[in-house]
């Protein structure tokens, strides 16, 4: 057990010292080449904003380039709500595709029990890369039919920084290798919205349960408010401009909580060898007594 607990140190501490960036494109979360957190991405934070209504009335345009309000997509059912950019190099992809993972363990369809609102906040994208970008994911859903239930609008920036204020969803420009492209460091989340149209709960990261997901759009359903869960930030990309890449930002309390485990299993088998230690002790002393 004692040979074991040397292993697990070893490898914890290697992976803590191994970590790599990743460039664009590339699925790998290395440790940041920092030990404090980059100014710009202190204003990259999600600030839960519970039971506050969106700007129904900001205009947006929808896949098909047709002028919407979100007030359009509220009053009959509740609905959920994504912000991304089209062209993020990676994080936003995976936010959606964890979306979809939990969509497809879900009985409630989209259209009917609720809709999915995915809203760029990058002023330079417009419908056509909004309607690929539905294409793509109706695609993986797997369910067609459930078409009209996916929303993917493209906006002005006064409509972006109402819905995004409204959301507490801090974002900042970075630069890019490639001028023509904006890039943005950006934390993930998706958001449940009441029927009505305000905020009921909050999901962070990339992954969500199917479970708690269904639970929350019932409580949305009936206009309830959720509680507000642990900010657990997963950031997007950092730009490096002397390296001319991107690369991942793993927040610190994911090692920390790793140290945590590999400590509590530590204590455990320190223990165990103790009351072992104990045992073996009493035994011995009581074999001698009898003797």
């Amino acid at each position: 057990m004692a040979a074991l607990f040397a292993c697990l140190m070893v490898a914890f501490v290697a992976a803590i010292a191994h970590g790599q960036v990743a460039p664009i494109g590339e699925k790998s979360m290395g440790d940041p080449s920092q030990t404090k957190l980059p100014e710009i991405l202190q204003k990259v934070t999600i600030h839960q904003n519970l039971d506050q209504p969106l700007p129904l009335n900001a205009e947006f345009r929808d896949e098909t380039g047709r002028t919407v309000h979100l007030g359009d997509y509220f009053g009959k059912r509740p609905a959920i709500l994504a912000l991304v950019y089209y062209r993020c190099p990676m994080l936003c992809s995976e936010e959606l595709n964890g979306l979809v993972g939990a969509l497809e363990m879900l009985k409630f369809t989209p259209g009917k029990d609720f809709d999915v609102l995915v809203v760029s906040f990058d002023p330079s994208e417009g419908p056509a890369l909004a309607a690929s970008q539905k294409a793509l994911y109706l695609k993986r859903y797997g369910r067609p039919d459930t078409a009209n239930g996916w929303h993917f609008l493209t906006g002005p920036q006064s409509s972006i920084a109402a819905l995004t204020k409204a959301v507490g969803f801090g974002y900042v420009s970075v630069p890019s290798a490639d001028d023509k492209m904006n890039q943005f460091a950006h934390p993930s989340s998706i958001e449940l919205i009441t029927t009505e149209g305000k905020i009921s709960q909050y999901y962070l990261g990339v992954e969500y349960s199917a479970r708690d997901m269904r639970a929350g759009l019932v409580e949305a359903s009936h206009g309830q408010i959720g509680t507000p869960v642990d900010l657990i930030y997963t950031y997007c990309y950092r730009y490096d401009p002397h390296m001319a890449k991107n690369s991942m930002i793993v927040v610190r309390i994911v090692q920390l909580g790793c140290m945590l485990t590999v400590l509590a299993l530590g204590a455990f088998i320190l223990i165990s060898l103790r009351q072992e230690a104990m045992q073996g002790g009493n035994s011995a002393a009581t074999k001698k007594a009898n003797g």
